[in-house]
C-alpha cells in the first residue's frame, strides 16, 4: 500500500520536542514502558486522541475480564484485519514476551490461520465477525460465542477493543509508522 497518504507536516513527537500536554502524555508511557514507542510520537500531535487511545486501552486492559493471552488474540485479529503492520509486530512482540500466548496461536493469526484451540479459536472468529460485520453479528454467531464460555459483556469488549485498535491502527496508517526496534522481531506485512 504504498500509495497511500502519509502524514506530511507532523512528525513523530519525543518527549525533547513535544510541548504541554503531549509532552505530559510522552513523558507518562516513559514511565509506564520505559520508552516512548513510535506510535505514541504520532498520536501526540493530537493530545485528544492519544488520551483517548490510553484511556480506552487501559480500560480494556483491566476492566474488560479478558485473559492476557485472549487480549492479545483480540489485538492482533483485529489489527490483521486493519493491515496495521506496526500493531502486528508490536502485539506479537508483547503475545510472545508478555502475555504468553503460544507461539503457534499468534503465529496462526499471522497467517490468516484458525487456532487450534477451540475457545481462543470461538473468541478470534468472533471478533473478526465482528469487524466483517461493522458490529451486526447474526443471533448464530452470538450463540457460538457464548457456547464457547464468552458473554454479552464480552461482546461489549470487543466493541471497545476494535475502537481501541481502530485509533492505533488508523494512526499508524496515516503516518506510515516505523516499527520500533523492540518489535523488530515480528515485523509483519499485510498479504
Amino acid at each position: 500500500m504504498t500509495n497511500t497518504y502519509r502524514i506530511k507536516e507532523l512528525a513523530l513527537l519525543t518527549i525533547e520536542t513535544a510541548t504541554g500536554k503531549a509532552k505530559s502524555l510522552l513523558e507518562a508511557s516513559k514511565r509506564q514502558m520505559g520508552f516512548v514507542p513510535k506510535m505514541y510520537g504520532a498520536m501526540a500531535n493530537q493530545p485528544a486522541l492519544f488520551e483517548a487511545y490510553s484511556s480506552s486501552y487501559a480500560a480494556f486492559r483491566q476492566e474488560c475480564g479478558f485473559t492476557p493471552i485472549e487480549q492479545e488474540i483480540i489485538f492482533l485479529v483485529i489489527s490483521r484485519w486493519n493491515g496495521c503492520h506496526y500493531c502486528m509486530a508490536a502485539h506479537s512482540f508483547v503475545a510472545d514476551q508478555m502475555s504468553k500466548v503460544p507461539a503457534d496461536v499468534t503465529d496462526a493469526i499471522r497467517d490468516g490461520r484458525p487456532i487450534a484451540d477451540h475457545k481462543l479459536r470461538s473468541l478470534a472468529d468472533f471478533v473478526e465477525t465482528m469487524l466483517e460485520t461493522r458490529g451486526r453479528p447474526t443471533d448464530a454467531d452470538a450463540r457460538a460465542f457464548f457456547a464457547a464460555g464468552y458473554s454479552e459483556k464480552n461482546i461489549l469488549g470487543v466493541i471497545l477493543a476494535i475502537s481501541v485498535k481502530t485509533i492505533s491502527n488508523y494512526t499508524n496508517h496515516v503516518f506510515h509508522t516505523p516499527v520500533d526496534d523492540v518489535f523488530a522481531s515480528r515485523v509483519w506485512e499485510a498479504a
